[in-house]
């Protein structure tokens, strides 16, 4: 019986009903954080970017110097 109700129902008021549905949760039921939690979470966010550089850079001078500086020279 319910499988014939879902039958019954279209495409296109699924679809209306889902995104009414997505727009009122969004509206009521979510918490968004202010600005201050933002500004937070923003400068986190950037100084573990910096952090990340920081260390792929120090790996790639690393590296550099191993492999086509210090190898080469050892077979030369």
């Amino acid at each position: 019986m319910a499988s014939d109700a879902l039958v019954a129902t279209s495409w296109w008021s699924r679809a209306v009903a889902f995104v009414r549905d997505s727009f009122h949760e969004i509206r009521a039921k979510t918490t968004w954080p202010d600005m201050a939690q933002v500004r937070q979470a923003s400068i986190a966010i950037i100084i573990f970017v910096l952090l990340i550089g920081m260390v792929i850079s120090l790996l790639d001078l690393v590296l550099h110097s191993v492999l086509v500086k210090l190898l080469p020279s050892l077979f030369a």
